[in-house]
């Protein structure tokens, strides 16, 4: 069996004395662990937020759509197919029509056919409705060919994305993407859903000066109901969650608690076994998220995005059902490829993990296109280090999903293998993190070693061994609901503003298999006198000797609620037999 080396616990050291004394010193240290330096850092309300005229491109993209509200213009919104693409398509459509817009229709290319953004492809799909007005969201920034395409037909295209640009800009009548600025500026780690809402938000601020609502005799909407999809979309989406987007996804998340969401968000949390009342943002992004990209990836996210748009429950409470049968279903094709993929790691017959290339590619004919994403993050967690899974598109292309670590920007390494290596790539785009790409079949194995040299002028061996960040310890005391309930209720927690997580040893009291894959352990603290349950999600592997009975483990803390009863639970993310 192929092992990665021990990882690496490493503890936070820094910690900050400018924040108030009201706030309990866990969390003191755990904020300035995450560079928090002031009170005002922690800042969740509405009022937070940067105005929308900070971010370039929202005054025009407002005008643009003032103007074709008031022509009655048909309005077609271009969407993506993961959870960001479909939160912001529903908010899109909801946003608009509750202000007014008379024609508002959306439409998502399939994935399998058409790929990736508003293609010329696409744009053929779109002029069938006779639209006025083409609105990407969450694309469209790397679509030159698409908007020339819409621009000879006679259709404006306004651009609303996130995804970094590349050296050409498509030709649209407006681009508003936070991160077309080479220097760090507002808004750049906002999701699609994030950057959509700010147009919406520049859009009522016009509205309301020329006077839109009293000419339509309507009520000015309160863009703070939709809330709840910018928090989906922005947890789903993986973007670091900054001071923008923490208040976002607190604010989303504050309305869903109390029951001021959508049916279809309310639905798809309680056919994950989600309590409304109680949840967090990493429900967002372990529960609602993937049943939402279970659509994209294995049919059509339209089910996902009538599923967020409809106002009927029993509607919600259907395409809700619809998206846990596709989360099922794409769970059994993930672990097919994931076995055969260490499988096809294992005959290389390497001693450890340290002998894999520093950047893992790995391709079969016969994987699923829409769940290689998945795998390449799988691979990744398990062996540390960037990963791209390949599966076959039209004939001799492939097509593939990249997934990277810290301290590797995955977009950059694709590009300068695109300059280095002319012709190699045929396209690509993506985030730090993520990235998508195509490439010619027979040219595999070249791509391969490019990969493999780009990333180790990046990393060093170290690198990849794999590190485990820990807020340090906490004492017996403190493992208890109380300090549960606090970390729950401190973030939002996400992306680049980690959940809080603590390391130390541990005696081992009892240890079952359940669920066939989860560990399920009691365990007395370090002097023995508490005891505390605990689970490791998919570590049966790690199923202890008889002989062993000392473990440290890193872990976090949270409420457990079973059957009206609510305590603490180590959630072990990671543990080593000692």
């Amino acid at each position: 069996m192929l092992q990665s080396k021990t990882k690496i616990i490493r503890r936070a050291t820094s910690e900050t004395d400018s924040l108030s004394q009201q706030i309990h010193p866990l969390l003191r240290r755990i904020y300035g662990a995450r560079g928090i330096s002031c009170d005002a850092d922690l800042e969740r309300d509405l009022t937070g937020l940067p105005a929308p005229s900070t971010i370039s491109g929202t005054t025009e993209a407002a005008r643009i759509l003032h103007h074709a509200m008031r022509d009655s213009s048909r309005i077609l919104i271009v969407g993506d197919f993961d959870a960001d693409g479909a939160t912001s398509c529903a908010l899109a459509v909801l946003g608009l029509k509750a202000m007014g817009a008379a024609e508002v229709d959306y439409l998502v290319p399939n994935r399998f056919e058409y790929g990736y953004g508003l293609t010329p492809e696409i744009v053929d799909v779109a002029l069938e409705r006779s639209p006025d007005l083409l609105v990407t969201v969450d694309n469209g920034i790397s679509s030159v060919a698409g908007v020339a395409a819409a621009n000879s037909a006679g259709v404006p295209v306004l651009i609303t994305d996130h995804h970094l640009p590349g050296r050409e800009l498509p030709d649209a009548a407006v681009i508003v993407n936070p991160n077309l600025s080479a220097e760090e500026g507002i808004g750049q780690n906002l999701a699609g859903v994030g950057v959509l809402f700010y147009v919406l938000l520049a859009l009522r601020s016009r509205l309301r000066k020329e006077q839109w609502f009293v000419q339509q005799g309507m009520d000015e909407p309160n863009l703070a109901n939709y809330l709840d999809l910018v928090a989906l979309g922005t947890v789903a989406d993986v973007v670091p969650l900054d001071q923008i987007n923490r208040i976002l996804v607190y604010q989303g998340i504050r309305r869903i608690r109390a029951g001021h969401c959508r049916p279809g968000i309310k639905a798809l949390l309680r056919i994950a076994g989600r309590n409304i009342e109680s949840h967090i943002a990493a429900d967002m992004g372990f529960a609602v998220g993937p049943r939402l990209n279970a659509a994209g990836r294995l049919e059509d996210i339209s089910l996902g995005i009538e599923t967020l748009i409809t106002d009927d429950p029993e509607v919600a409470i259907q395409g809700a059902a619809e998206l846990d049968a596709l989360n099922r279903q794409r769970r059994e094709i993930e672990d097919e490829m994931r076995q055969q993929a260490m499988t096809d790691l294992e005959s290389l017959q390497l001693q450890d993990a340290t002998e894999l290339p520093f950047g893992l590619c790995i391709y079969n004919r016969e994987w699923h296109q829409g769940v290689i994403g998945i795998l390449a993050s799988r691979i990744k967690e398990g062996y540390h280090r960037p990963v791209i899974a390949f599966a076959a598109s039209e004939p001799g292309w492939i097509k593939g999903s990249a997934r990277s670590i810290s301290g590797v920007h995955i977009r950059d390494i694709l590009d300068s293998i695109a300059s280095r290596h002319p012709g190699l790539v045929s396209k690509f785009g993506g985030h730090a993190m993520a990235a998508g790409l195509t490439l010619r079949e027979d040219r595999f194995a070249d791509f391969t070693t490019a990969f493999d040299q780009e990333v180790r002028q990046q990393l060093a061996a170290e690198d990849i061994r794999g590190v485990v960040h820990s807020d340090g310890e906490l004492l017996p005391e403190q493992m208890n609901l109380e300090v549960a309930e606090l970390l729950r209720d401190g973030g939002p927690w996400g992306q680049h503003f980690p959940e809080p997580a603590f390391d130390g040893e541990f005696t081992l009291v009892n240890c079952r298999i359940v669920g066939e894959k989860h560990l399920k352990l009691v365990l007395s603290s370090k002097d023995e006198k508490l005891l505390l349950d605990a689970i490791a999600f998919n570590q049966a592997e790690k199923m202890p000797r008889s002989d062993q009975k000392k473990l440290i483990a890193a872990y976090r803390l949270e409420v457990n609620e079973f059957r009206g009863n609510r305590g603490p639970q180590m959630m072990i993310e990671y543990l080593e037999w000692l």
